[in-house]
């Protein structure tokens, strides 16, 4: 479960973007003009563009709103209410089991209007 959990919180900070937690820095970028094809990808003048699969502002704050929001059956996860900083836009704090119900249950759910149909 462990491993989901990484992998899951890998997965999720990529698309919110949060910083010191996200996979996509600037040499896996240098990487891709060794190993891919999408010049739109890599990094020019020092900053690397944003990629498709980041949310924007707006849509981190709706998405942190609508897990805040969530309700759910007793015992079938934690409060994902305290898992939230509206501030930053992100999670935290979240346990396997919440992981693992995040991954099969919502992500489907909160990208579907998120992020655009090419993901």
């Amino acid at each position: 479960m462990h491993i989901e959990k990484n992998f899951f919180e890998n997965v999720f900070n990529t698309v919110l973007d949060v910083d010191g937690k996200t996979k996509d820095n600037p040499k896996s970028r240098e990487d891709l003009k060794e190993f891919c094809r999408h010049p739109e990808l890599h990094v020019v003048g020092g900053k690397y563009p944003k990629t498709i699969y980041t949310l924007n502002k707006e849509s981190k704050k709706v998405l942190c709103e609508w897990v805040k929001n969530l309700k759910f059956p007793d015992g079938y996860v934690s409060n994902m209410e305290r898992c939230v900083d509206m501030n930053n836009h992100k999670l935290f704090g979240m346990k396997s089991h919440d992981c693992h119900v995040f991954m099969q249950r919502l992500i489907p759910i909160a990208f579907r209007e998120l992020l655009p149909t090419k993901v």
